[in-house]
């Protein structure tokens, strides 16, 4: 059967001061909604919205942080307790998904999933639906397959991964010019490369969704990363029993960081045993990650402003800026200046020129544990 994870675990640390410890990105409600009077959206809320009508909303699940519970449990009542897999402490994305893949595995020996993240805005959704459609299809027709879904690029970005696509896969409805066999993975390149990229039509931007059989990626991970899998292993045997809640505090927080990509699709591509294709979702698609990226979900004034949240916000002989308000009642205003972020909230104000929006983690790494 189809099951689906949304991992939500990130600090969002380069979207402070809104983003906190006790109040992370992807609960926030700063999203905005173009239909008349609907109020801002969170990205979880919006993650967990696309998945209507490709997984039944009993086999969706959310990966997270165990201290984020409460919250989204508050914020998302369709999620029950059973459906939130909470992790002790954050041990990267190749264990987030493992974590998954064990649970899964235990209740269904059978389950695909797909794995998808709380940092996107996609558009329009029905495309999105019929390309998660068939990367599930075409697992289903060879469970060998690990699925991943390239973007199709609007730019050269440097920021993002990319996906080389090699051979087409044939033989199943709807694949054609969509499904590939993956050539090569390449990490952010320079702006030549990504140039070079953008310009030969044969490269997408990796999403970080992907679709494969539990099974099958347990079984990648016992032999490309067995310190991760031995683990996982003991987590899943652990799983629905008395020892569930004690196995996952004592082991999880042992398992090695790295990332899916590094430890599962690379070697992957180089392995008999599976199959590493690719879905081209050719869809609008913005992962918020920065204050940047979050004012692209904006609407832009004549000049080039963008103004959101709560609080009132106005300009006069301003351009190009950000101006986020997580305040109501309060007013910022900004005179003759260009390409500025200023995010006020309650207890903090965060100003900064918009290139150096990147620079905003070391802030945040310096800033008084309270304020973090």
């Amino acid at each position: 059967m189809r099951y689906a994870m949304i991992m939500a675990g990130g600090a969002g640390t380069r979207l402070w001061p809104m983003s906190r410890k006790n109040r992370p990105k992807q609960l926030l409600p700063f999203i905005h909604d173009p239909r008349p009077g609907a109020p801002p959206a969170s990205l979880l809320a919006l993650a967990a919205a696309r998945l209507e009508g490709v997984v039944p909303p009993e086999r969706r699940f959310i990966c997270t942080g165990e201290s984020y519970r409460d919250a989204i449990r508050a914020a998302l009542p369709e999620f029950s307790d059973a459906r939130i897999l909470g992790e002790p402490v954050a041990r990267d994305t190749v264990n987030a998904v493992g974590f998954a893949a064990a649970v899964f595995e235990k209740l269904d020996p059978g389950a695909i999933f797909a794995v998808f993240t709380a940092d996107h805005v996609i558009a329009p959704l029905d495309v999105f639906r019929q390309r998660v459609d068939l990367g599930f299809r075409l697992v289903e027709a060879d469970p060998r397959r690990l699925v991943t879904f390239s973007i199709e690029p609007t730019y050269p970005a440097t920021g993002y991964g990319y996906v080389e696509r090699g051979t087409p896969v044939l033989g199943l409805s709807g694949s054609e010019n969509l499904a590939y066999r993956v050539a090569r993975f390449v990490e952010k390149p320079n702006a030549q490369r990504a140039q070079a990229y953008f310009e030969s039509g044969l490269f997408g931007w990796n999403s970080g969704m992907f679709v494969w059989k539990a099974a099958t990626v347990l079984d990648c991970l016992r032999r490309f990363k067995p310190e991760c899998h031995a683990g996982l292993m003991e987590i899943q045997r652990a799983w629905g029993t008395p020892a569930q809640a004690e196995t996952l505090g004592r082991v999880y927080p042992t398992l090695p960081r790295t990332s899916i990509d590094y430890a599962v699709m690379e070697p992957a591509g180089a392995d008999k045993q599976v199959q590493v294709c690719t879905v081209r979702m050719d869809v609008e698609w913005l992962d918020v990650g920065s204050w940047p990226s979050y004012g692209e979900t904006l609407p832009a004034d004549a000049d080039g402003n963008r103004l959101g949240g709560v609080g009132r916000a106005v300009t006069m002989g301003t351009r190009g800026s950000l101006v986020a308000v997580d305040n109501p009642g309060h007013t910022v205003a900004l005179l003759g200046v260009e390409n500025l972020i200023v995010i006020h909230t309650p207890d903090a104000t965060l100003i900064m020129p918009r290139e150096k929006a990147e620079s905003l983690k070391a802030l945040h790494d310096a800033l008084d544990e309270r304020l973090k």
